[in-house]
C-alpha cells in the first residue's frame, strides 16, 4: 500500500504522524452543488421555506460540520482551525457551495472543507425536502489548497 499514508506497511489502518511536521499555514477550499427543481430555488430565495432561512442554517450548519471532522472521519486529526466560511449561491439549477478553512499547523484542512460542503448540502436537503425529493448533491471536491509539504494544489 506504498503511498497510501493511513495505512502501515501491513496494511492495517492508522493516524498519521504529523509530529515531525513543520508548523506551517495551511488552507483548503471546496466546492459543490445542489441540483433542485426551479421552483424550490425559488422558494428558498424568496424566503418561503417552512423551515426558515435555508441559507442562513446551511451555512451555520457547514461552519459546525468543519469543526465536527475529527468526529466524523475517523482517521482525521483534530485541529485548531482558524477560519471557517461557507457561501452558497445561487445558479441556474441550484445552488453551488464554497466553504474556504483555515489553520496553522501540521496538517492540512482539506477534509474540513469537504465536510464544511457536505453539510451545508445536506442540510439545504434537509430543510426543503417536503417540496422536492429529487434534488441531488453533485461535484464535491477540493479546488484549491496551499500549505504543507505537498505545497500548492489548484483544480483547473
Amino acid at each position: 500500500m506504498a503511498g497510501l499514508t493511513h495505512f502501515d506497511d501491513k496494511g492495517a489502518a492508522h493516524m498519521v504522524d504529523v509530529s515531525e511536521k513543520a508548523v506551517t499555514a495551511r488552507v483548503a477550499v471546496a466546492k459543490g452543488n445542489i441540483l433542485m427543481a426551479a421552483e424550490t430555488r425559488t422558494m428558498i430565495q424568496e424566503g418561503r421555506a417552512r423551515k426558515g432561512d435555508v441559507l442562513s442554517v446551511a451555512r451555520l450548519a457547514g461552519i459546525m460540520g468543519a469543526k465536527k471532522t475529527p468526529d466524523l472521519i475517523p482517521l482525521c486529526h483534530p485541529l485548531t482551525i482558524t477560519k471557517v466560511s461557507v457561501d452558497l449561491s445561487y445558479t441556474n439549477d441550484g445552488l453551488e457551495i464554497e466553504a474556504t478553512v483555515k489553520t496553522t499547523g501540521q496538517t492540512g484542512v482539506e477534509m474540513e472543507a469537504l465536510t464544511a460542503v457536505n453539510v451545508a448540502a445536506l442540510t439545504v436537503y434537509d430543510m426543503v425536502k417536503a417540496v422536492d425529493k429529487t434534488m441531488q448533491i453533485n461535484n464535491v471536491r477540493v479546488v484549491f489548497k496551499d500549505g504543507g509539504k505537498s505545497g500548492r494544489f489548484e483544480a483547473e
